[in-house]
This record gives C-alpha cells, sequence and structure tokens, in this order.
C-alpha cells in the first residue's frame, strides 16, 4: 500500500510544515523516503518497533546506541482501513518534535486516503474507457459484456449520441486535469458517460437531447475548458442511435470537419463534407493536383476563391470584403483561369475549384 513514490509525496507535503528531518518507514523496518536520501534502504528498528506495537515510538539519545538505525525523535505508526501500512518519523528532541507528532500522522493518513480514493477512481476510468472502447468496436452481444456493463451500471439498451472532442494544444495537453473538471461537473446527467479517448481526445455519451441543447451545452464547455486551461478543442457530434458504433463513426467524421476551424460540427449537418470524408487519400491528392495545386503559391488568388464562395458568388460584395476594385476582382479571375484552366464565373468550373480547397487541408496531411 505504501510505495516509495507515496511515501516520497508525503515527505514532500510535510516538508513545508516542518523544518526537521523527516523519515516514511515500511511495515519492515526499512526507510522508503526520507529528507536524508542517505538514509533510504537503511534499517529502521525504532519504526519497525512503533509498527509492530501499533504505537508511538519516543527514540532518546540513549536509545540510538542499541536500536539499529534510528536517531533521536519519535516515530508514529500510520493507519489505513485500521491497519498499519507503515510510519512516519521526525528527527530532533522528543520533547519539542512531540507536538507536530499526531498533526504529521493525521496529515500523512490524510494523503494516503486520497492517493488510494484518487487510484480507485483511475482504476474505474480505466474499466469504462476499456468497455466503451469495446462497445464502439460492436461487442454488444457477447454475455461477458453485458455482464461488463450491469456491473458498470450502464444502460446498453438506451439510444446514445456520441460527442467526439479533440483538445489541440502549444504544449502538451492537461488531459488529466481537463478530465477531473469535466468529471466533477454537472452538465452529464446520470445516464450519460464520459471517457477519454487517448491524451488529446474524449468522448461523451449523451442521450435525450435535443440538438439545441447540445450546441448550448457545447459552447458552454467549449468556451469554459479553452479559458481555464489555455487549450483550442473542437467537437463532432454523432445522430442518436442504438448502435454506438454508427453514432461513433458519424461523430469522428464531424470532428475531422470541426477540427479545422476549432468549431462545434453536427454530422447532419455535413453535405459535401460527407463526400470528400470517404474519398481515399491518393485520390484526394490527385484531386488537388488537378485543380487548385497550381494556386497555392498565390495566396491573394487562394483568398479570392474562399472570399467568392463566402459572398455567394457576389462581384461586387467579394470585391468590398476584399477592398478591391472589381477589375481586379475580374483579374484575378482570369489568372485563376489562366493557371488551372477554371474560371470562377463558371458554376462548374467554382464547384470544381471549392471542392480542390476544401480537400486541400486533408490531402497535405496525407502526404505528410
Amino acid at each position: 500500500m505504501l510505495i516509495p513514490s507515496l511515501a516520497k509525496k508525503i515527505i514532500n507535503e510535510v516538508r513545508r510544515l516542518i523544518d526537521e528531518d523527516i523519515i516514511v518507514v515500511d511495515v519492515s523496518g526499512t526507510i522508503i523516503a526520507s529528507t536524508d536520501t542517505s538514509r533510504i534502504g537503511n534499517f529502521h528498528e525504532g519504526a519497525l518497533l512503533a509498527s509492530r506495537d501499533e504505537k508511538k515510538m519516543i527514540i532518546t539519545k540513549e536509545m540510538e546506541d542499541h536500536l539499529k538505525g534510528v536517531k533521536a525523535g519519535i516515530n508514529l505508526p500510520i493507519m489505513f482501513k485500521q491497519k498499519v501500512v507503515g510510519v512516519i518519523g521526525i528527527t530532533g528532541n522528543p520533547d519539542q518534535v512531540s507536538a507536530y507528532g499526531e498533526l504529521l500522522k493525521k496529515m500523512t493518513e490524510l494523503l494516503i486516503q486520497e492517493s488510494y480514493y484518487a487510484e480507485q477512481i483511475e482504476m474505474e476510468s480505466r474499466a469504462l474507457e476499456t468497455f466503451v472502447f469495446d462497445w464502439v468496436q460492436g461487442k454488444e452481444e457477447s454475455g461477458e459484456f453485458i455482464k461488463r456493463a450491469e456491473h458498470l451500471n450502464i444502460d446498453i439498451e438506451r439510444k446514445r449520441q456520441v460527442v467526439f472532442a479533440s483538445i489541440k494544444s502549444e504544449t502538451e495537453v492537461p488531459i488529466r486535469p481537463i478530465s477531473n473538471r469535466l468529471q466533477q461537473s454537472t452538465f452529464l446527467n446520470e445516464n450519460e458517460i464520459f471517457v477519454r479517448w487517448g491524451n488529446e481526445q474524449f468522448l461523451l455519451l449523451l442521450t435525450d437531447r435535443s440538438k439545441e441543447q447540445i450546441q448550448k451545452t457545447l459552447q458552454k464547455l467549449k468556451k469554459e475548458i479553452e479559458s481555464s486551461f489555455s487549450v483550442k478543442i473542437s467537437f463532432g457530434i454523432g445522430s442518436e442511435d442504438y448502435l454506438l458504433r454508427q453514432s461513433f463513426d458519424e461523430a469522428d467524421r464531424a470532428l475531422q470537419i470541426a477540427k479545422r476551424t476549432n468549431s462545434i460540427q453536427f454530422d447532419d449537418d455535413l453535405k459535401l463534407e460527407m463526400l470528400i470524408h470517404e474519398t481515399s487519400g491518393m485520390v484526394q491528392i490527385e484531386y488537388v493536383k488537378r485543380t487548385i495545386a497550381k494556386l497555392l503559391g498565390d495566396y491573394d488568388l487562394l483568398l479570392t476563391l474562399l472570399e467568392y464562395t463566402r459572398q455567394n458568388q457576389s462581384i461586387k460584395d467579394t470585391a468590398e470584403a476584399l477592398h478591391i476594385h472589381v477589375n481586379t476582382l475580374s483579374y484575378r479571375f482570369n489568372k485563376i483561369e489562366e493557371k488551372t484552366g477554371l474560371h470562377p464565373r463558371n458554376f462548374v468550373d467554382l464547384t470544381t475549384l471549392y471542392l480542390g480547397i476544401l480537400l486541400l487541408d486533408r490531402s497535405i496531411k496525407v502526404v505528410e
């Protein structure tokens, strides 16, 4: 129960309160953590006696001569679930350090309890993550899977709507504190599920929510996470379905689109993007080569194309948005045709070019 890493944490926490040397000893009498690192691994007879007798052991100067590995001070048994799991020792004049004794003993026991419950929560989270992973793979039919669902108190007969989230950060993604924040939050009801999905993603399995409710909840969640952790977060949302795999695949597809703009994307709002998602990487690369590849060196021409589609093919509105004369816009259109053989004023050509722009980001990732 009392492992060296936890013992070291205890030493670090207790050290903030007092300046005296401190040791943490296991039930066999071996020092496993100490402010004096040279003592780690040594046998401490006084701690062994405190552990065996389950009571405080006061070590005087005189006792240093006949008890192995001891220094003057006090040794207090650390209790957890009514059992001794170790001993904490404070070096110094017993009359002076005894005042700290019970306080440090209680503090140490609280740290052990906290560590234990954190470990239990982590184990439960891992079990839930493994279960949801199998659920997504379509293993609902096995008897063992149904037993696991019952053990986790999950109703697998409910319709579920998958929300797939991806976190982007300039440094390492703080997935653990984000997970803790989400697990402590009240935005999920008792039948809904949160699981981590790797180091930069997580899933929400929602039930009985309207599209408007989900949009509002995710907008609030996005704002809170981004402001609290200095990250960017994107959400892809699948449809509500009895087959979790179906909703997961839809959420994954929507997430790939959402990640381009760090936004919230519902799969049922996708149109052209559906075709793009299902197109193979090599086809995407070849399509880009045949359409807009020759524009990649000219940012103004790409920007002009994008703005023209945003402005619903309005020459006047596009020129105003780009702060250029309509003649300049016409010149750019001609340059695009010269480079690609496709003219933006032609609807079919514009559609062809726009698809190339949509595919551009994905084709670059395939090449990488």
